[in-house]
């Protein structure tokens, strides 16, 4: 290993649909500027703003999109009657623009989170570069053959060849190592490749331990420290979580209505008001940037599957339900993984209703999954994502 460089420019190349991928790089480019280091994101759609907001600097790189269904399903056959999205002109663009931003930012490291045409570049330019990814593998939904492609986020099939990950030195999964991995079907890795894989935790902002016990919180806070906490957090992209936040307002409206939780929801839209309004006793928020303050300060948790979701809310200790994006197969194996572990239940969007999501609230706020959480909670608290992900980086090899 070489030694450790008193300065370094990394440059991060982030898919832009929804802001999981964003969300997770974020905390690593922060503390690489506070250690003297200077950061650049390479993102489009979603992450712009997110980026923005949190006072990065940032290049827009061409971005592709797929058709949503009014529920947030995927619509599979209006994606591909864009003949943009699988074609290699988007893929070269993307390339194309890539090099040209690291020729002019001259990168020590290259870190693409789910991104083909970063790593692409990046070796057309010699330049050393990591993975971050959670899902290693493409899965095709039974009901519909080719859905699931709708999702690619760079170059079209290209992100279905798995080598293509393994172009860096490393591949660092945000998930935990075995036996609580949250992907493990998503992670189907040859064995010529496993000696890449790094299993290093999610990736928090802020650990549990360094914040203000639930008392003092809710008071910062100003939730009721007598009532259960209940957080619906609803990430993803915007199309993708519009009719779930809509339905769970109707739905949750009656949940307040017993008067026996206390109900605070992020819709999860980066913008500068920060100031919640209260809509049928239901505390809203259009954007928390302190969301892992009301995350230690929740009982449960209300949220799309999406691994960052899942991963931090079980590092605070907290029970979920989880609502996975229909058609989406990532989501949907990382629901059910979750329940297999004992600390989440899963609702299917379709059938929906306060009379199913109050008779689950109860039922997850029962001891024995509070237990649980708080088990697997003490197992996993062990792993230090943000530490080892720095190291790795400032200490990488050619």
């Amino acid at each position: 290993m070489k030694e450790e460089l008193e300065s370094m420019k990394i440059y991060f190349g982030v898919c832009g649909i929804g802001l999981g991928h964003a969300g997770r790089c974020v905390p690593i480019a922060r503390k690489l500027k506070e250690m003297g280091n200077k950061v650049v994101f390479s993102t489009y759609k979603d992450a712009i703003d997110y980026i923005r907001n949190e006072s990065l600097p940032y290049v827009e790189s061409p971005s592709i999109d797929f058709a949503v269904k009014p529920s947030g399903e995927v619509d599979f056959r209006q994606t591909t009657a864009n003949p943009g999205l699988f074609s290699i002109y988007i893929f070269l663009q993307q390339l194309m623009a890539e090099i040209q931003f690291m020729k002019v930012f001259k990168p020590d490291l290259v870190v693409s989170d789910s991104r083909i045409s970063p790593i692409f570049a990046a070796r057309l330019l010699d330049v050393p570069r990591i993975t971050i990814l959670n899902s290693y593998r493409v899965f095709i939904p039974r009901k519909d053959r080719f859905l699931n492609l709708a999702r690619i986020a760079d170059g079209g099939i290209l992100t279905v060849v798995g080598k293509t990950w393994s172009l860096g030195r490393y591949v660092l999964i945000p998930d935990f190592p075995p036996p609580y991995t949250i992907s493990a079907n998503n992670l189907t890795i040859p064995p010529s490749r496993l000696k890449k894989i790094i299993f290093i935790g999610p990736v928090l902002g802020i650990r549990p331990e360094n914040l203000p016990d639930k008392v003092k919180l809710k008071e910062k806070l100003g939730l009721e420290n007598d009532l259960p906490i209940i957080f619906a957090t609803i990430s993803g992209p915007i199309k993708e979580k519009t009719y779930l936040i809509n339905l769970l307002k109707q739905q949750l409206k009656q949940v307040a209505d017993s008067d026996e939780y206390q109900i605070v929801m992020s819709l999860g839209n980066p913008n500068p008001n920060e100031k919640p309004r209260v809509e049928d006793k239901i505390i809203i928020y259009d954007w928390v940037p302190n969301r892992f303050e009301f995350m230690k300060a929740s009982d449960l948790v209300i949220a799309r599957a999406g691994l960052g979701t899942i991963t931090d809310s079980i590092c605070f200790g907290k029970p979920q339900i989880l609502i996975p994006t229909p058609s989406h197969t990532e989501q949907f194996f990382n629901a059910k993984r979750a329940e297999k572990l004992g600390v989440a239940k899963t609702l299917d969007q379709d059938n929906l209703n306060s009379k199913i999501l109050s008779s689950t609230i109860h039922k997850m706020l029962d001891e024995q999954f509070l237990e649980k959480t708080r088990e697997i909670q003490k197992e996993v608290s062990k792993y230090k994502a943000l530490d080892t992900a720095i190291h790795i980086m400032t200490n990488l090899e050619k």
